[in-house]
């Protein structure tokens, strides 16, 4: 191509939210081209944990998340953990969530992430069925489980904060539980099940489908690492790693974990962190899971995939350079299988991906603040997959110049 000619818009990242962003402005008519280092749904959109959680408005600093902190940070292989060489660096981020999880800020963080789930489950449905990807969708809800009355008491202030939104659920027990999930261990005492939960049979393959649809519409791929960006009021400008140079009259950065990287070159300091996750794939016949199953007090999930048995979360907070620790994983298997005593562990497949998270577990959804021709698009933590179609739409209505179909004060880049 041309490296003097303009392009209409240009959107970094192939990830869910970068290929849902290309197929609303596709099908409004916008000439779109996505730049990916390596392709569409590659990276951290390919290995997630394949949740449309709607029903998940809690933001993170309130999920009992500060509690458990240092039971959490004591055990190496835990739910969350920070290299300590990384804490010092990681410092004025974890202040910051530490305020979010304030109650003076709970009701404000709380209608803004459900309003965001609201749209999000409104927009996918119809998106799924334009990019023929509803055959992918899976409503068999999700089952969280409890060690203890204890700790079921502790999750009731959330669930009636979701009750408040019109989530439905229902705490079980006994031969219920068994029912929804035979074969688990009697450790856990108590469960709740949401029965609008959703799952996708492969986030990457789903992935694949939108961008599909997207490519029907005129959007077109580039791969290319983007090493820099620069903006006026009417153009941006891309430099890429071979040293070309794009320009386009509107740019998106939805670059997941990378995204502050450009950022700070127009001038705005988002403080993003890097969640690292880990999972393993298993073989289907590892064992019979019916549906999501949700460990919270051992920051883990279990999803049944066509791939196979997805056991993936915990938290790293550790940055983008850092090699993998792979005993994460190992150590979340060995936690599946004493919860589920007739799982198969063997045969399974690693992997470790970047969750771009910001301290108030709110996206980043809004122009930069030095120029109208830049819209961000990221941060949005564990929930990338399930607010993708939302922030597609709401990026779509920012480059057309329409109302938002949300409030976006919320999500403004320059909340902090």
């Amino acid at each position: 191509m041309n490296g003097d000619a303009a392009l209409d818009i240009a959107i970094v990242g192939g990830g869910i939210i970068g290929i849902c962003v290309a197929a609303y402005l596709a099908e409004a008519g916008r000439r779109v081209t996505v730049f990916d280092r390596t392709g569409i749904c590659e990276e951290t959109s390919s290995g997630n944990a394949a949740a449309f959680a709607f029903s998940d408005v809690l933001p993170l600093a309130h999920k009992g998340m500060i509690r458990q902190l240092p039971k959490w940070l004591a055990d190496p292989l835990g739910p969350l953990s920070i290299p300590p060489a990384y804490l010092p660096r990681l410092m004025p981020w974890l202040i910051r969530f530490w305020r979010a999880g304030r109650s003076n800020r709970y009701e404000a963080g709380l209608a803004a992430q459900a309003g965001m789930m609201k749209l999000a489950e409104a927009e996918w449905m119809p998106l799924l069925d334009r990019s023929g990807a509803r055959p992918m969708l899976r409503e068999d809800g999700s089952l969280e489980f409890y060690e203890s009355e204890t700790e079921f008491r502790a999750s009731l202030p959330g669930w009636a904060a979701r009750q408040r939104f019109g989530i439905g659920f229902r705490h079980v027990e006994g031969e219920e539980l068994t029912a929804l999930q035979p074969g688990l261990s009697p450790r856990f005492v108590k469960g709740t099940f949401v029965p609008g939960w959703k799952t996708v049979a492969d986030p990457k393959l789903l992935g694949k489908a939108v961008w599909a649809y997207a490519e029907s519409k005129g959007a077109r791929f580039e791969k290319a690492r983007i090493e820099h960006v620069d903006a006026g009021q009417d153009q941006a400008t891309l430099t890429l790693a071979d040293g070309a140079i794009r320009r386009a009259k509107h740019l998106v950065i939805a670059a997941g974990a990378w995204s502050h990287l450009l950022a700070e070159n127009l001038g705005d300091r988002i403080p993003l962190e890097t969640e690292r996750g880990y999972n393993t794939t298993l073989p289907k016949t590892a064992f019979d899971v019916k549906r999501q199953l949700i460990f919270s007090g051992h920051g883990f999930v279990i999803t049944p995939l066509e791939a196979g048995l997805r056991i993936g979360g915990a938290v790293e907070l550790g940055g983008l350079e850092r090699p993998p620790n792979f005993a994460r994983s190992k150590a979340m298997l060995k936690k599946a299988k004493s919860f589920l005593p007739g799982l198969d562990p063997s045969g399974g497949r690693e992997w470790m991906g970047f969750r771009p998270s910001l301290p108030d577990s709110l996206p980043v959804i809004g122009r930069a603040r030095k120029s109208p021709a830049v819209s961000y698009a990221f941060g949005h933590g564990h929930l990338g997959l399930t607010q993708a179609a939302a922030t597609g739409r709401l990026i779509r209505d920012l480059v057309l110049g329409q109302n938002p179909a949300l409030d976006l004060s919320a999500f403004s880049p320059n909340r902090f």
